[in-house]
C-alpha cells in the first residue's frame, strides 16, 4: 500500500489498519529480514531462540550479521 501510494506515510498506513505507528514499523522491518530465515520460519524450521518478540527487536540489516 505504501509502494503503490496508496498511503503516503507509515502513520497514514498504521491509522487505516488500526494499529499503532510504532507498531507499524516495527512489523515493516522484517522485510528486512534475510530470505533464508523467512524461508526457514515459514516452514517451521526456525530456531527455538528465533521468537516473535525476538524478530520484532533490532536487528542488523546486513543478511550475513542476521544470520550469526
Amino acid at each position: 500500500m505504501l509502494e503503490s501510494g496508496e498511503f503516503t506515510t507509515m502513520a497514514e498506513l498504521a491509522e487505516h489498519e488500526g494499529i499503532a505507528p510504532s507498531y507499524m514499523t516495527r512489523v515493516l522491518r522484517l522485510t528486512l529480514l534475510a530470505p533464508e530465515i523467512v524461508e526457514a520460519i515459514l516452514d517451521g524450521k526456525q530456531s527455538a531462540e528465533l521468537t516473535l518478540a525476538r524478530v520484532l527487536e533490532l536487528f542488523p540489516v546486513e543478511w550475513s550479521r542476521q544470520r550469526r
